[in-house]
């Protein structure tokens, strides 16, 4: 029996690889925490604009803003929720480390189309160093209303960036 994070791993090649690509792109449980706590505060949005560059998870054309919601593993954030796999390290590697590139090619390709940038990492509200709910939309809301062209919202102890121009 294989390993897999501390756990016994009862599952095959075939059935792990069915099981990781049934993973859910859009409307995860964060996502829509965070689709719920701004619309509360009275924010209106669009979803996964496909004509924008990387699809951003909310788009508020009003503010000129858009927001990614970040699983810590699929994104590599280096947090107490994201440690890199056991198994097929080179794959993984390249995986996660081509998403790292494609997240930095889309914020470029925002910014010159000048649309602000805000990144809440699943970190933020998971786990037990997160921010909780109510303090990411304070704080996504008041990114939001001003005029900091970059937020991101990442778990306690790490370092909340709320201007990176």
């Amino acid at each position: 029996m294989r390993k897999f994070r501390g756990m016994a791993d009862n599952l095959n090649a075939e059935q792990r690889h069915r099981a990781m690509s049934s993973v859910g792109q859009r409307d995860t449980t964060p996502e829509i925490a965070i689709r719920q706590e701004l619309h509360r505060r009275g924010f209106r949005y669009r979803l996964h604009d496909r004509h924008l560059p990387g699809k951003p998870d909310l788009i508020f054309p009003k503010w000129n803003a858009v927001i990614f919601v970040h699983g810590c593993f699929w994104h590599g954030h280096e947090c107490s929720r994201f440690s890199w796999p056991k198994t097929r390290k080179s794959f993984w590697r390249k995986k996660i480390q081509s998403n790292r590139e494609r997240d930095a090619a889309v914020r470029v390709a925002l910014q010159k189309l000048g649309w602000r940038i805000g990144v809440v990492w699943e970190c933020s509200l998971r786990g037990p160093k997160q921010l909780g709910i109510e303090s990411v939309g304070k704080r996504c809301s008041a990114w939001l209303k001003g005029k900091q062209q970059f937020l991101e919202l990442r778990e306690t102890g790490c370092e909340v960036v709320v201007d990176k121009s």
